[in-house]
């Protein structure tokens, strides 16, 4: 029997280093696994890798822009249909601006809204139901450390983080009484496709990439995408079952500054 055995659960973000390696956990450990995504190719990359390792593995996929309200009904339509009842939500789409906030423009904050924060909302609200009549629904919220610490240039980005880590703690009591549990983790430098694509753009060599983790965390390197997707797996299964409205840092003690 695995960890997530019996387990329906959606990700989202599930093409992404974080996502697809949360997902790909989950299915390993037993859980059925619809994974969505706004990328296409990647997410079919990504099932293909996943459907080799485990050719048994309930899995399905779902093409989908979370940053849409109308998303959200979709997607639980399709992991109702495709897999059943939900009981695991993990809320992990994302996307980045580099916009000091003196020069925010409004569509950019519109869209990282939707996509960071209101697509929590909204996939939950639209699950609320499957996760109420599980008796051990499981929410775990995908944030980052700079919800915490937030940093120049980034400011758009960094307050839909710390939106996460506000909005779990509220459902987390709203909905104690209904057996859902609420959780969010906050992953600390994650090396995962993205950065690797940007460091290659700007020219860094692998040496450049590693020194840039050193001065910042306590284990000095960068976490494998993986390293974040057991902390999700631990407290979307049973295992966490006495916890709740908790936020989980992983990310190898990151400096405050």
């Amino acid at each position: 029997m695995g960890r997530a055995e019996g387990r329906v659960a959606i990700v989202t973000g599930g093409a992404g280093g974080i996502g697809s390696a949360i997902g790909t956990l989950l299915a390993r450990e037993g859980a059925a696994v619809l994974l969505v995504d706004a990328d296409g190719a990647a997410l079919d990359a990504v099932a293909a890798g996943l459907r080799a390792e485990l050719p048994d593995a309930k899995l399905a996929t779902l093409v989908a822009d979370c940053g849409e309200e109308a998303s959200a009904a979709r997607i639980v339509d399709c992991a109702r249909s495709e897999l059943g009842q939900i009981d695991t939500l993990v809320n992990c789409a994302g996307m980045r601006s580099y916009e000091p906030l003196a020069d925010a423009k409004t569509e950019t904050w519109q869209r990282i809204l939707a996509v960071n924060l209101l697509s929590y909302a909204w996939l939950t609200q639209a699950a609320i139901d499957d996760l109420r009549a599980s008796g051990r629904g499981s929410v775990v919220n995908v944030s980052s450390t700079h919800a915490v610490n937030p940093r120049a240039g980034m400011g758009q980005y960094d307050v839909t983080k710390a939106g996460i880590v506000s909005m779990t703690k509220t459902l987390a009591f709203e909905e104690a009484k209904h057996g859902i549990r609420v959780n969010s983790v906050c992953p600390g430098l994650t090396f995962t496709p993205f950065h690797r694509k940007r460091a290659e753009a700007a020219g860094r060599t692998q040496a450049d990439i590693d020194s840039e983790a050193q001065g910042g965390c306590l284990m000095g390197r960068w976490a494998d995408p993986m390293e974040i997707a057991y902390p999700v797996l631990w407290l979307a299964s049973d295992e966490a079952s006495y916890v709740t409205a908790s936020v989980l840092m992983v990310d190898g003690g990151r400096f405050v500054l």
